[in-house]
């Protein structure tokens, strides 16, 4: 099984090879993705990180508060899509 980790107050710039090589000495991660602006394709600031089940607590507890480029980044387990 896999969870998804929502990952908020990214730097604009981060990308989601940075965004998974920030988690990886965590744990085992699956995919990442940064979530952008349909109409000017610029980060929205927040992104996801999918990883695997038996890591996810430990990632949240590492990352959370931690900094990516100067920026604390909010990390916690991400909630289910509404409809």
């Amino acid at each position: 099984m896999a969870k998804t980790l929502y990952v908020g107050n990214l730097p604009w710039n981060t990308t989601e090879i940075a965004l998974a090589d920030a988690f990886r000495p965590y744990g085992s991660v699956i995919s990442s993705r940064i979530i952008t602006d349909k109409e000017t394709g610029r980060s929205r600031g927040f992104g996801f990180v999918e990883v695997e089940d038996a890591d996810a607590d430990k990632m949240v507890e590492s990352m959370n508060g931690s900094q990516i480029e100067g920026r604390q980044i909010v990390v916690n387990e991400a909630k289910p899509r509404q409809g």
